[in-house]
C-alpha cells in the first residue's frame, strides 16, 4: 500500500466532481491510499493568481504547511491549477526570499510552518513513474481495443516545471492509455495548447476559438475521444459545443478524464465513473465488454 496525503481542490468538488469519482476508485484498486488534508482551502488559482500572486502562494502555503503536519508525505495534487500554484509556491519559497517571508509570516498567524520540502505530485507522475506500467496492465480486465484517444495534456502541468514530462512533447498520458488498451493518436500537434482557460468566462471568443481549434484536431486527426488531466481543460472542451457550432462549425466528440479510462478498462461502471455528467457522451466502445455510457 502506497499512501499520499490529497488534496482535490475546489473543482473535483464542483464541475470537475466526475474526476475525483474516477480517481478515487482507480486509486484503490492500485492499492494507493489517498487521506484528504483536513481542513484544506482553495489553491489561490485563477483570480487570485491573476490578481495578487504572492497572496495566491499564501493561500498554497497552508495547505502545504497541513500536508507536511502528516509526515512528511508527498502530497498529489490532481487538478492542473492546483499542482502548478502549490509547486510554484514550492520553488518561491527556494528561489524568493522576500516572498518566503511572507508566507512564513502568515503561516505563524495561523501556527502553521512550511520547510518547502514536501513534494507536489501529479498522479500521472505517481501511476507511470512510481506504481509502473506494468503494475497497471495487471489490473486490466478489458483492455479498450478499438478506442482511438486524441491524449490532451493542456498547459500547466508541464509548464513551467517540467517535473516528470517533457514541455513542449509529454508522453507519460500516451503511455498510460496505450497500457490500457487504447489507440493513442500519434503526434497530437495540441497536446500542451491552451483550451481557452477563463478566457471562455470573460473574453468568450478567443476562449472559444482555443477549445475549437483542440476540438477540430483532434477530430481530423481520428479521434473517437479526447482524453484530459485538467478539470477546466475538460469542462472547456466538452461545455461549448453548442456556442461553437453557431459560431463556426460542429466539432461534437466526447472529452473525458484519463482517469475514467482507466476505470473502464479496470472493469468498474461508467456511472460510477462520472461519464454520464458528460454534456458528449461517448459511444458504445467496440469492444464486446463494453456498454452504452448511461446519459
Amino acid at each position: 500500500m502506497v499512501k499520499y496525503s490529497y488534496f482535490p481542490g475546489c473543482s473535483l468538488k464542483g464541475t470537475g466532481r466526475a474526476y475525483e469519482e474516477s480517481l478515487l476508485p482507480v486509486m484503490k484498486a492500485l492499492d494507493i491510499e489517498l487521506e484528504e488534508l483536513d481542513d484544506w482551502n482553495c489553491c489561490g488559482a485563477t483570480a487570485y493568481m491573476a490578481v495578487d500572486e504572492v497572496k495566491a502562494c499564501v493561500m498554497a502555503s497552508r495547505n502545504l504547511a497541513i500536508a507536511e503536519k502528516l509526515g512528511h508525505r508527498e502530497l498529489m495534487a490532481p487538478c492542473s491549477a492546483c499542482y502548478l500554484v502549490l509547486n510554484k509556491t514550492k520553488h518561491y519559497i527556494h528561489e524568493s526570499p522576500s516572498v518566503h517571508h511572507v508566507l512564513d509570516e502568515a503561516l505563524k498567524v495561523a501556527n502553521l510552518s512550511y520547510s518547502g520540502n514536501i513534494p507536489v505530485k501529479h498522479p500521472l507522475d505517481v501511476l507511470v513513474n512510481t506504481i509502473g506500467l506494468d503494475a497497471i496492465k495487471k489490473r486490466v480486465k478489458n483492455p479498450l481495443k478499438g478506442l482511438k484517444v486524441a491524449p490532451y495534456y493542456g498547459c500547466q502541468i508541464v509548464r513551467p516545471y517540467s517535473t516528470f514530462d517533457d514541455q513542449y512533447n509529454p508522453t507519460t498520458m500516451d503511455r498510460l492509455l496505450e497500457a490500457i488498451g487504447c489507440t493513442v493518436v500519434k503526434d497530437f500537434p495540441l497536446k500542451t495548447r491552451c483550451c481557452g482557460g477563463s478566457l471562455t468566462g470573460t473574453l468568450p471568443e478567443p476562449g472559444l476559438l482555443c477549445s475549437y481549434i483542440i476540438l477540430k484536431e483532434a477530430l481530423k486527426r481520428g479521434a473517437d475521444v479526447i482524453a484530459t488531466v485538467c478539470p477546466l481543460c475538460q469542462f472547456n472542451l466538452d461545455g461549448y459545443h453548442d456556442k461553437i457550432e453557431a459560431k463556426w462549425e460542429s466539432v461534437r466528440i466526447p472529452t473525458v478524464y484519463f482517469t475514467q479510462l482507466m476505470g473502464l478498462a479496470f472493469g468498474m461502471n461508467e456511472r460510477e465513473l462520472g461519464l454520464h455528467r458528460g454534456f458528449i457522451p461517448m459511444k458504445p466502445l467496440p469492444a464486446a465488454f463494453a456498454q452504452p455510457v448511461a446519459t
